[in-house]
């Protein structure tokens, strides 16, 4: 056990530390960006969000498409400021 590990017990530790070792479910996004459930399936629908695939009737999320999807978000709020 490393003292330099992201905490398990924030979701959004996965994005500022190292990449889980699991797909992220909608509960997972949700919990990482501060935003209920359902704007989660809003993004999924509007094509907004991270970029999520379905596994059988399971959706999920890459956390490295996460991790891409939060890096290009900053980097078009940061050319558009």
């Amino acid at each position: 056990m490393s003292a330099t590990a992201p905490s398990l017990a924030d979701p959004r530790a996965t994005l500022r530390g190292g990449l889980p070792d699991r797909y992220l479910t909608p509960d997972d996004i949700a919990e990482m960006f501060e935003v209920p459930k359902e704007t989660v399936y809003q993004w999924r629908r509007k094509r907004v969000g991270p970029p999520g695939f379905r596994i059988g009737k399971h959706l999920r999320y890459d956390p490295a498409d996460v991790r891409a999807f939060v890096t290009s978000r900053k980097n078009h709020d940061s050319d558009a400021a």
